[in-house]
């Protein structure tokens, strides 16, 4: 049985909605992530996942990798 949860990660370093748009690819593309909004204006991400393919440790892993900086709201 699938665990699918929302949780919301902020963001630091955007500078656009381009920024935004580049972390939800790098989001989408994580094996267990449904989706990813992430909002610019906002500087934070909400992602919609299964707990028991993905971490929330793996999500901002991911973003950090996209080359922001990133902790759990």
């Amino acid at each position: 049985m699938t665990k699918i949860v929302k949780k919301k990660f902020k963001i630091d370093g955007m500078h656009c909605t381009s920024c935004a748009m580049n972390i939800d690819f790098d989001l989408e593309d994580l094996d267990g992530v449904k989706g990813a909004r992430t909002n610019y204006a906002k500087q934070e991400s909400e992602v919609e996942f299964d707990e028991d393919k993905v971490t929330p440790e793996k999500i901002l892993s991911t973003i950090k990798k996209t080359g922001y900086k990133a902790q759990a709201a």
